[in-house]
């Protein structure tokens, strides 16, 4: 039987994550949005409440709680400001391939620093000339005795100048594409390692976006992932674990989208009635209200999968696809039932129809997420009919 109740726990865990949205998020999203500056008051404040790095294992230092934990966490806190939650959520990404495939040194270097103090771990994998193409990546690594040498250089790295260490995705030869893909923890502080000027975004203007270099940077040998040629595998492991968050992202923008909708037709009226006494747009939240349930659901069992069964990428691409879509969906009926004050930044619906873009496109794009379903329903999925019936007969049975 499936239990759909959250425990006492995880409840607690999502009160937490609402009230902060609520307090330090919602009141200051326009500022941060406008003036494009990093929040650290506010991610230093998020930090100090325990709702960052929720990932990183007791014996780390952290709370060690699982996906479901942090897509509670991340859909109350993206309601409130989506820029500000991926800058607060990258960390986890970022500190993801080192939970995958890093060694109990590695973890200890790397991931118990984060939960001493405020730093920022970047996850540096997509390219000026590749996004969701991970193995089309042109950075080149080469070893030098126990040094790697890196170069080349990413793009869309979020909370790049503010980092302290990155995992990055380079190969030792692009034309092997996947086969010749590494993974490594590399400092910031690395020479021949320099961020570019932060890019002026659409949305998630509070958080940091910018280009990251290498010229001949040498990293120690200790400090690669797993083995030569794991990238790809680290790389997609990574997602699978990821991706129901970035589901969790959408469904919290989607909620607030609905919400902000629905606290509007109850005020504006229009040939005499309050808006929300008109049928078209009672279906409109109704169709609202169904979609986010269904998200719900959908990245619930994509975390469900990551934590208790293993290999969650076909739920998590599911989960990814339809959140995210439908996150942009109701953002833009959000706008329309507001008719031109949609239009203006004085609506926070405005923001979030910018904000649910970028949903589509980072940690692979919605095509990308139906190319890998397609696949498998092509070649994983198992019929539940062993053979396609005939259907149509004229004769009746004889039974």
């Amino acid at each position: 039987m499936v239990d759909f109740n959250l425990s006492n726990e995880q409840q607690e865990l999502r009160n937490k994550a609402r009230a902060f949205a609520q307090e330090y998020m919602i009141p200051y999203a326009h500022y941060y949005d406008k003036t494009g500056k990093f929040p650290r008051p506010i991610i230093k404040k998020c930090w100090d409440e325990g709702l960052m790095n929720l990932s990183i294992p007791k014996e780390y230092g952290g709370p060690g709680l699982g996906t479901i934990e942090q897509c509670i966490t991340v859909e109350e806190m993206a309601a409130g400001c989506a820029g500000m939650t991926t800058s607060i959520y990258v960390n986890s990404l970022g500190a993801e391939p080192i939970l995958v495939a890093g060694t109990p040194e590695q973890k200890e270097k790397y991931l118990r620093p984060l939960t001493e103090d405020l730093k920022f771990v970047s996850f540096a994998c997509s390219e000026p000339g590749m996004g969701s193409d991970v193995a089309g990546i042109k950075t080149r690594v080469k070893r030098e005795g126990d040094k790697y040498v890196l170069n080349g250089s990413k793009f869309w790295i979020t909370n790049a100048p503010q980092a302290d260490i990155f995992t990055v995705f380079a190969s030792l030869d692009p034309d092997k594409r996947h086969k010749a893909l590494c993974a490594f923890i590399v400092d910031a502080t690395t020479p021949g390692v320099k961020t570019g000027r932060p890019v002026e975004k659409m949305g998630h203007r509070a958080s940091t976006t910018s280009a990251v270099m290498f010229k001949d940077a040498k990293v120690p040998v200790e400090n690669l992932l797993g083995t030569e040629g794991e990238g790809f595998k680290i790389a997609m492991k990574t997602f699978a674990m990821t991706r129901p968050s970035i589901a969790a992202f959408a469904t919290g923008l989607a909620r607030s989208a609905m919400e902000y909708a629905r606290d509007y037709v109850s005020k504006r009226e229009a040939f005499g009635e309050k808006l929300h006494n008109f049928e078209a747009i009672q279906f409109k939240l109704a169709e609202m209200f169904m979609k986010i349930e269904a998200a719900r659901l959908l990245y619930l069992k994509a975390a469900w999968t990551a934590d208790f069964v293993g290999d969650s990428t076909i739920p998590a691409s599911a989960a990814k696809a339809f959140a995210t879509d439908i996150a942009m969906e109701i953002a833009s009926e959000a706008v329309q039932i507001h008719g031109g004050y949609g239009y203006i930044d004085q609506y926070p619906v405005e923001k979030l129809f910018r904000d649910a873009k970028l949903y589509q496109i980072y940690e692979g794009t919605s095509e990308v997420q139906r190319l890998i379903l397609s696949r498998y329903v092509l070649s994983g999925y198992e019929p539940a009919m062993s053979k396609i019936p005939r259907w149509y007969n004229d004769e009746p049975p004889n039974l």
